[in-house]
């Protein structure tokens, strides 16, 4: 890979550290499908028997359209939740994952959490380098996208990761440092993700009013769905308008979580915001890397239409215009 000569530095340039002690390497049990055989046995006889090829075929058409829309500039997508351990850096990861797998142009995924985040575990990282701050002192005008991407990471389908550290407890990414990467980069990717950190932090709140779509993560349990509700109250709150571009995602962490799932959309889907689910996936459960070949067909079906809403969303930027290549409802 190409490493280009740094434009402005102060201070050292980093070491490449590894993001898991190869002493902790042996925790790690053999990546599991995430349905399991009978699952995958008893969808494929639905299938056989009840199913429409030509409504999936146009379904997955529509979904594919909708990610795959032209932007005239980059859209930047953040992702946060309420609290920790909601599936965030897991959707971001999923997101990223899709927009490479299905767009021809350059997608980046940001780490604004920087204080132990997975996100680089999710995208299969095995070392870390470059964080965002420090390329926010290196990134010049007159770079390349070839300059630039040599101080990211390459993930699965051509996209780029930025992480937020090295994985240093109290690591933080201070707003100053936040804007000048994302004004930098978005002229030189499509689309961006950016995992953010929990909310009410101040990198989050910065996120959710400057990107162009958000994705709020709720887990799929009543506690969780309240705590997001008062976000949705919040959010509505400082800016109405936010609300029609805002998709929450609510996570399955577990095979059943008992949330009645269409009260819960009936309850989250205030001013104009879409509730979708993630069902639960074993290969996720288990975290580590992301192996998209190793997740259940749901749950690639889910984070298409995920990544389709929001980019559909941040085309649109509200209610407004028309939004063309929806994804099926």
């Amino acid at each position: 890979m190409h490493t280009p000569t740094p434009v402005r530095r102060s201070g050292p340039t980093p070491v490449s550290v590894p993001l898991m002690p190869p002493e902790l390497d042996a925790l790690r049990s053999k990546p599991r499908h995430g349905e399991s055989v009978a699952q995958r046995a008893g969808r494929a006889v639905r299938r056989a028997i009840a199913s429409s090829p030509a409504a999936e075929t146009a379904s997955v058409t529509q979904t594919a359209y909708a990610i795959q829309q032209p932007v005239t500039t980059g859209r930047q997508i953040s992702v946060s939740s309420i609290r920790g351990g909601a599936g965030k850096s897991t959707v971001a990861a999923l997101l990223a994952l899709t927009y490479a797998h299905y767009r021809a142009d350059p997608v980046l995924a940001i780490e604004a959490d920087p204080a132990l985040g997975t996100l680089p575990h999710r995208l299969g990282a095995r070392e870390v380098r470059w964080s965002g701050t420090d390329l926010a002192q290196i990134v010049d005008p007159s770079m390349l996208i070839t300059d630039l991407t040599g101080y990211l990471i390459p993930f699965p389908g051509g996209g780029w990761l930025l992480p937020g550290s090295q994985g240093a407890i109290g690591t933080r990414l201070d707003i100053d440092t936040y804007r000048v990467v994302m004004t930098s980069l978005r002229r030189y990717f499509a689309t961006t993700v950016v995992d953010c950190e929990t909310l009410p932090a101040e990198v989050a709140r910065t996120a959710l009013v400057t990107t162009q779509a958000r994705v709020l993560v709720s887990p799929a349990t009543p506690e969780g769905v309240a705590a997001t509700r008062s976000v949705l109250d919040w959010v509505g709150g400082l800016h109405p308008g936010m609300l029609p571009t805002t998709v929450v995602v609510l996570s399955h962490v577990s095979p059943d979580s008992g949330l009645d799932l269409r009260k819960a959309t009936e309850h989250l889907g205030i001013g104009g915001a879409t509730v979708l689910p993630l069902p639960y996936d074993r290969h996720l459960a288990a975290g580590g890397a992301i192996r998209t070949e190793l997740l259940g067909e749901r749950t690639l079906q889910a984070a298409a239409r995920i990544a389709a809403e929001a980019m559909n969303r941040a085309v649109s930027r509200g209610p407004g215009r028309q939004r063309t290549g929806g994804a099926p409802r």
